[in-house]
């Protein structure tokens, strides 16, 4: 998926007792799913399924059931932004990265969970998702610090996730990372990086990449429909944080 991705267990009282090959089971099992939906659905290669689509060879009706499943939830995004997300291009081609690193994400944490790991920290190119505690039975939270757009080596603000009732997931979308890659609404906004922390990672990192597209009537409109926090960075530098992101 063109992103750095990396995987954190929490130090436990019985990490002595766990072997080495146990974390590698799970790592791997991270790995490979990350690398199949990547084989799925990359533009970026000419063999994906997504590809042929995009050249016409393969229509969505003859698509396999996982890509027809992810555009149906993409396209659900598209109707509850109200169009501020949407799994086409202009020009019309079906481009599905903006869920599916989210949706690589989600399954990934419900694997860990499925294996009986229960406190670790996920990051896929700063969207993150995290379960328990870095002190397992504690109750204290991950933190998350969140990278200036205009200085990649410097942070302008930090988030506590997890913990006893915080957000479990935070994402980043922007044009500071990866250039302009998204497509914005008519009217325009002037939000150079949106950060969203949600309960579960494919909602904050749809909502941020929406925000972005959609300017402030779409981080009004995501602040009254979910359960988010949210803090943007206009072009000028200044920041805008919801009440429940300073909190």
């Amino acid at each position: 998926m063109g992103t750095v991705i990396s995987l954190t267990f929490a130090d436990s009282p019985a990490a002595g007792q766990e072997t080495q090959d146990e974390l590698a089971a799970a790592t791997d099992v991270v790995e490979r799913l990350f690398r199949e939906l990547d084989e799925t659905f990359s533009l970026y290669r000419p063999a994906s399924e997504a590809s042929r689509l995009a050249r016409g060879e393969l229509t969505l009706r003859s698509a396999s059931p996982e890509m027809r499943a992810r555009y149906a939830e993409a396209h659900e995004w598209r109707l509850l932004t109200g169009g501020a997300f949407s799994p086409e291009r202009p020009d019309g081609v079906l481009d599905l990265s903006g869920l599916i690193k989210g949706h690589a994400i989600r399954e990934a944490g419900r694997s860990l969970l499925a294996l009986g790991r229960r406190d670790w920290c996920l990051n896929a190119g700063g969207d993150i998702l995290v379960s328990g505690s870095p002190v397992p039975g504690s109750g204290a939270a991950w933190k998350a610090g969140i990278v200036d757009p205009a200085d990649r080596h410097a942070l302008i603000g930090g988030y506590a996730l997890g913990g006893v009732e915080g957000h479990a997931a935070l994402a980043t979308s922007g044009s500071a990372e990866r250039g302009e890659h998204i497509w914005r609404v008519d009217g325009g906004s002037d939000f150079v990086q949106v950060t969203v922390a949600a309960a579960d990672v494919v909602t904050a990192d749809i909502l941020a990449t929406a925000i972005v597209s959609g300017g402030m009537p779409m981080l009004n409109l995501a602040t009254d429909q979910w359960d988010v926090a949210v803090l943007a960075v206009h072009a000028d530098g200044s920041l805008l944080a919801t009440p429940a992101f300073r909190r």
